[in-house]
């Protein structure tokens, strides 16, 4: 039995080899919604089977994205990483997914794993210590998309939260409800300042300098999880402790929870908290905490639809950095003071 072939199936679609390349490309910007069914029925009628492996060596592609991730337990890497696989899965593009664990070393060797692999285009939430080599790519005219983080140097299409705005929105919820010894809780800025932290640290003087309220240094706390529990016990202990808590991150968040249910310390009673991140345990922990919403799965949508673009339009796009706002999601964690 004689094996189909794409002209097979031009042939009988009365279109062309190269629409018909086109339909199972899934590029359908210039074709008629009639041609698309004509092409559609005729694979069905002859039980078409495209030969994958042939055009991706004809096309020089390899329909899969890498997505290299600095650190898969953070609600919003799990979120966006979902949101980008669907997107681009229903376009016909499969993803390898890297967790590098803030290791800037690691990165650079899935770097150059997943180009080896000639994949499409990199999806990367980066450590920020790989300036050359992405560099190298941009000039090379690869597809490649940033979230979460900036790095310095490297001018690339770039997605992430109004970090500024989100702290903003935090604090000034607390000085609504009276409170003016808030202090940030926030894991270390690295040596390379990560993105997030650095923004959410400076927009935390900020807002508490716009709002009127002294600038403590004892209340600005920047450490690794694992000292967590050292910092808010010496928090709780100053002469004058904080009455709020701002969670940089839902990490940090989850570590005060701990800290407070150990040390039955009362919510909002005695602490007043709201985190950064949207995580589901906030929503589920009693009293609930009120935490500032990053549109996780709307970015990594961006993120997808981006790629997908600079795929197909290899080189011609403009470099953008898009900022997304945050929403306050209310909880009951926040003590209206008298």
């Amino acid at each position: 039995m004689k094996k189909l072939t794409i002209e097979d199936v031009a042939q009988r679609a009365g279109v062309s080899k190269s629409t018909v390349s086109q339909f199972l490309n899934k590029r359908f910007k210039y074709m008629s919604e009639a041609t698309k069914n004509r092409i559609a029925a005729v694979i069905e009628e002859l039980n078409y089977q495209p030969n994958g492996l042939a055009r991706s060596l004809k096309q020089n592609r390899t329909h899969m994205v890498g997505i290299i991730v600095a650190n898969i337990d953070y609600t919003l890497s799990i979120q966006c990483i979902r949101a980008i696989e669907n997107e681009l899965q229903s376009h016909g593009i499969q993803v390898i997914i890297c967790n590098a664990d803030e290791n800037a070393e690691k990165e650079s060797k899935y770097v150059e794993t997943l180009i080896a692999r000639q994949v499409d285009g990199l999806i990367v939430f980066p450590t920020g210590n790989n300036p050359e080599a992405y560099n190298r790519l941009i000039e090379a005219q690869y597809p490649l998309v940033f979230m979460d983080r900036l790095v310095d140097g490297v001018t690339t299409q770039s997605l992430l939260l109004d970090n500024e705005m989100a702290v903003k929105m935090g604090i000034g919820e607390l000085v609504r409800s009276g409170h003016e010894r808030i202090a940030l809780l926030s894991l270390p800025l690295g040596e390379v300042a990560i993105t997030p932290r650095k923004e959410r640290m400076s927009g935390y003087k900020k807002s508490m300098e716009e709002a009127g309220l002294r600038l403590n240094e004892e209340y600005i706390c920047s450490v690794s999880r694992e000292d967590i529990e050292a910092e808010l016990t010496r928090l709780l202990a100053l002469p004058e402790p904080p009455t709020a808590l701002l969670a940089s991150n839902d990490i940090v968040l989850a570590e005060i929870l701990k800290y407070v249910n150990l040390r039955s310390v009362s919510i909002p009673e005695q602490l007043s908290v709201i985190g950064i991140d949207d995580a589901e345990f906030a929503h589920i922990y009693n009293p609930v905490i009120t935490t500032i919403r990053q549109p996780a799965y709307e970015m990594g949508m961006q993120a997808a639809k981006i790629m997908l673009s600079c795929i197909e339009d290899k080189g011609s796009s403009v470099p953008i950095t898009y900022r997304f706002p945050p929403s306050l999601q209310q909880g009951q964690s926040v003590r209206l003071i008298k």
